[in-house]
């Protein structure tokens, strides 16, 4: 037997955790939290237990280190769960550190006991090449025969640093199968990553849709709205607040916001003390020790950027590390920061976790400058239902609005979209990504979007002809 379970992803776009079952055995893939108010198989934002069985899991792999694919790990393992950890090389780097910031949030603040947990994680994590075939079980009979086996192989997904979609190579007796489950995929063109490239087989595909029924700008256009964006909302030297998810996201933004001041140094881009501030003095704020991080991580592995990036770099440029940027680390500058920006004039653009507003320190800033309309807020990635930021982004422009730590904050502050900065793939990118597949696979499951989102995408896969297409529950 070959079947694919899904455990989360199918009511929204968050939760991913999907089983592959080969023979008598399986692997997970991902196996992440929850947020807002999507739920799956019983676990929801609040309880994150492991309720499915696990025995017979013998690897879990990870597409990608964003929380809503990982955040569960300390749980499967607390769950009983002792195989190995397979990831990308980039990524067994950068998973401790996702891991580490979401055990401090919503499972322990004991140092010692989050220590033991990471060097657990550590210790399973099993580092694999993008592009080799990495066996992870065979199942034998009692004469010696090989009766089931599994092996895996990554391939960049270009959503972020580490990425990857799976293709399984799943046999059971005569029966042999390509199991492809695409994780994220990232769009074309992003800052930074090459972009994904199609599988050259599946049997059946599982394929993210956070964006499968709508297209993203293109580079150049989404670069110079989002120029204009932070000109107009400077100009009456206020703050733009940019709640921005702290690995992916933040280091793609501040890429382009490097190329912007590369590009119009001295041209003015708003009035300080009866003088035009040029984009050259305009200060970039960085408030999120863990987007720090993952920036200092992201510098270290320059060999998995795209030839793009690395030409910048031998040109001289320092696309994630530049003069106007400002990194605060500590609680009490943060605290001094809010507290400055809320009161002064001086134009500057920040940086905060968390992504969708349900928690960081974006709140804080939130809370003291929603209220101003000199201020404008600027979202670049995708507000999951129930959370602040979906919130923020429906009732900002009428006026309304946010209940944050149980308060209401009225929002007069200009709200903007940039949805081309997403690191998903709009649906023209996921279409061309399916019809990059030599031969159709025989069966698509949809997952990892909302239902307007899998309906319309499922609806132009079967006008292209595509069989099989499934929408699970």
């Amino acid at each position: 037997m070959i079947d694919v379970k899904h455990h989360g992803a199918t009511s929204g776009v968050t939760g991913s955790c999907h089983e592959l079952v080969v023979g008598h055995a399986g692997i997970l893939i991902d196996c992440g939290l929850f947020q807002g108010q999507e739920e799956g198989n019983g676990a929801t934002a609040t309880d994150l237990s492991i309720d499915f069985p696990i025995a017979h899991i013998r690897a879990l792999v990870v597409t990608h280190v964003h929380i809503d694919h990982v955040g569960r790990i300390p749980y499967l393992l607390a769950a009983g769960f002792t195989g190995p950890i397979l990831c990308s090389e980039p990524s067994a780097l950068l998973l401790p550190e996702m891991l580490e910031d979401a055990l401090k949030i919503g499972f322990t603040r004991d140092r010692e006991l989050i220590g033991r947990v990471l060097g657990l994680i550590r210790s399973r994590i099993v580092a694999v090449p993008y592009g080799q075939w990495h066996p992870v079980f065979e199942e034998r009979g009692e004469a010696g025969e090989v009766t089931a086996s599994l092996a895996i192989r990554l391939q960049r997904a270009g959503h972020i640093l580490g990425s990857a979609y799976v293709e399984c190579e799943a046999r059971v007796g005569e029966t042999a199968e390509r199991i492809v489950f695409s994780g994220d995929l990232g769009a074309p063109h992003a800052p930074l990553l090459p972009e994904a490239r199609p599988p050259e087989r599946a049997d059946r595909l599982v394929i993210e849709s956070t964006y499968g029924d709508k297209d993203h700008e293109d580079r150049q256009t989404r670069r110079f709205r989002l120029k204009a964006i932070l000109e107009r909302a400077l100009a009456d030297r206020g703050t733009v607040l940019v709640p921005a998810f702290s690995l992916g996201r933040t280091q793609e933004l501040l890429y382009e916001i490097e190329s912007l001041i590369a590009e119009f140094g001295n041209e003015g881009i708003a009035q300080v003390a009866g003088k035009p501030l040029p984009w050259k003095d305009l200060e970039i704020v960085v408030d999120s020790p863990l987007a720090a991080g993952f920036t200092r991580l992201y510098r270290d592995l320059k060999p998995y950027w795209d030839e793009e990036a690395r030409e910048l770099v031998s040109a001289g440029r320092h696309p994630l590390s530049f003069e106007q940027l400002t990194v605060i680390d500590s609680h009490d500058d943060h605290l001094k920061a809010v507290d400055y920006l809320a009161s002064s004039h001086r134009p500057c653009v920040v940086l905060a976790g968390s992504g969708m507003c349900a928690g960081g320190r974006i709140v804080n800033y939130l809370q003291a400058m929603l209220g101003d309309a000199r201020n404008d807020v600027l979202f670049v990635g995708y507000q999951a239902a129930g959370t602040p930021g979906r919130d923020i982004l429906t009732y900002g422009p009428r006026g309304g609005w946010v209940e944050l730590d149980g308060k209401r904050y009225d929002i007069r502050a200009r709200v903007h979209q940039v949805g081309g900065y997403s690191a998903h793939a709009g649906q023209s990118d996921l279409l061309r990504f399916i019809r990059g597949i030599p031969v159709k696979p025989a069966e698509i499951r949809i997952v990892h979007g909302e239902q307007e989102a899998k309906t319309a995408l499922q609806r132009e896969l079967a006008a292209a002809g595509y069989t099989g297409i499934m929408i699970p529950t």
